[in-house]
């Protein structure tokens, strides 16, 4: 993988491992991360340090992939996808004193092979996304998803087993 150090004002990516064959398109913001070969990342996607996306996935636009978020490869990621990374989202400490990075645990989250995700999900901190599950659009994802599931709703729920067409 190449490492981008690059700082345009059509695009921002800051010490990004970027495999062969990848697409960036314009507005991105990635620091810290890598993007395995083959992948794609649509406009106005940020993608934050330590996370990571596999080969051949399709991450479309407004979409923010925080820090420990693990895309494994053949991912496809819809329109307007929220990961998010703290169970306990605060700004201020109990005594007033305004968060840092020390304040706060990072929960991982895993997408598995082949998963897709439709527009507009929100994906909690500490789930993991099994193979070839799909996510219904709108979703809000709050435990692990089965591989071969299709999810729907808020909160997901299971609908029925992916099937062969």
């Amino acid at each position: 993988m190449e490492v981008l150090n690059v700082d345009e004002p059509r695009k921002s990516l800051v010490n990004v491992k970027v495999g062969k064959n990848v697409r960036i398109f314009n507005f991105v913001n990635a620091y810290g991360c890598s993007i395995d070969d083959d992948s794609r990342v649509g406009a106005f996607v940020e993608i934050q340090g330590g996370a990571s996306i596999g080969k051949n996935c399709k991450i479309s636009s407004h979409t923010f992939i925080c820090e420990g978020v693990h895309i494994a490869d053949n991912v496809f990621v819809g329109h307007n996808v929220t990961f998010i990374n703290d169970l306990f989202p605060r700004a201020t400490n109990a005594d007033g004193t305004v968060q840092n990075t020390a304040d706060w645990k990072l929960v991982e989250t895993k997408v598995q092979k082949g998963a897709s995700i439709g527009s507009s999900v929100t994906i909690l901190c500490g789930v993991t996304i099994g193979e070839n599950a799909i996510i219904g659009a709108g979703s809000v994802v709050l435990k692990d998803v089965p591989a071969n599931t299709i999810v729907a709703g808020n909160p997901a729920r299971i609908i029925r087993k992916v099937t062969d067409r």
